[in-house]
């Protein structure tokens, strides 16, 4: 199965996470497993809403224009989510169930946690959604609080705005308050999807490479003017980014994934008879990425994935930015 994968579909390579329609159907089943009889309305709502908004036809927004989280990431991890919270709530004990709403909020949350990265109509200032990189949750919980009480969540306006920062590094963990322990639950379940679904993705090393360095760039992630006038570089290029990329996962699985996340990636071990497909992608990919080092091989990575932006041509014109970035960065 897993040799012939497409580049569009998940870990499982049955369900297409680049069409929006194929993942609403994979949650509603497993939606429909873990809470029967219960409406899924709401979340068919928000999935209408996020493919408006991310084809660009939402009024006042201009679409996905970021080529490394583009539509297929978000399909993709909110399928993983939805995973996620289905094999928990199977396995947890009655008092520690989230319960359908608590269920609805979270599938939300994560199909609009990188809607931060979304452009608006009366933006004078920005070209590109990667510019907003480092602040990018904090615009995503503001599109989260005026999205919920459209569908009648409003009272889930202050909980679902705080997890959603569990995909992102602008607040410490330790300093997002939430009063129930199932919000916090929710919240591990919310981080991990996000980086399993990136890590395990097909193409992730081709991605990284050619796609999030760009954006990196254009977020000031990669390479920043230092208070003192010089150039404090993180990232020299895509390959560099690629040769520090073991070490992110090493240290995302054990201090992220495996600390403050709370190993909850275990919980899609019953969906899956035991085995963890998408840790298992992460490794394949890894095992492949250090091969690649050992001999300098690059020409290896040669899979060019589809990308789902709302513009034609859009990875021409990111990198065309991230040139002229680079220019103004050293001149």
């Amino acid at each position: 199965m897993y040799d012939l994968r497409r580049n569009d579909y998940d870990v499982t390579n049955s369900i297409q996470v680049s069409s929006t329609a194929s993942v609403c159907e994979a949650v509603r089943e497993l939606f429909a497993s873990a809470w029967p009889g219960e409406s899924f309305e709401r979340v068919a709502i928000a999935f209408e809403e996020f493919e408006r908004l991310f084809s660009g036809r939402m009024p006042g927004y201009h679409g996905v224009d970021t080529v490394y989280h583009d539509r297929q990431h978000s399909l993709d991890m909110t399928l993983a989510m939805a995973r996620l919270l289905v094999g928990y709530e199977t396995g947890a004990d009655t008092d520690q169930r989230v319960g359908v709403e608590r269920a609805v909020m979270s599938l939300v949350t994560s199909l609009f946690h990188d809607s931060g990265y979304i452009r608006e109509f009366d933006d004078q200032i920005h070209r590109n959604g990667a510019e907003f990189t480092l602040y990018h949750v904090t615009r995503s919980a503001r599109f989260l609080a005026r999205f919920l009480p459209s569908i009648g969540m409003e009272a889930w306006v202050p909980v679902s705005t705080r997890i959603v920062h569990f995909t992102g590094y602008e607040i410490k963990l330790s300093q997002i308050q939430l009063a129930d322990s199932r919000d916090r639950k929710c919240g591990h379940l919310l981080g991990t999807a996000d980086l399993i679904a990136q890590m395990a993705d097909r193409c992730y090393l081709e991605k990284c490479r050619d796609r999030l360095y760009p954006e990196f760039v254009l977020g000031g992630v990669a390479a920043a003017p230092a208070s003192d006038g010089s150039m404090q570089v993180r990232y020299s290029s895509g390959l560099d980014l690629l040769r520090q990329t073991p070490r992110f996962v090493r240290e995302t699985r054990s201090q992220r994934l495996g600390g403050e996340f709370e190993h909850a990636y275990r919980h899609l071990e019953p969906l899956f008879s035991g085995k963890n497909p998408y840790l298992e992608a992460i490794d394949r990919n890894m095992g492949y990425l250090q091969g690649i080092l050992r001999a300098e091989r690059w020409r290896m990575l040669r899979r060019n994935p589809p990308l789902f932006t709302s513009e034609a041509n859009q990875l021409g014109q990111v990198r065309g930015l991230m040139v002229n970035r680079l220019k103004a960065l050293w001149a």
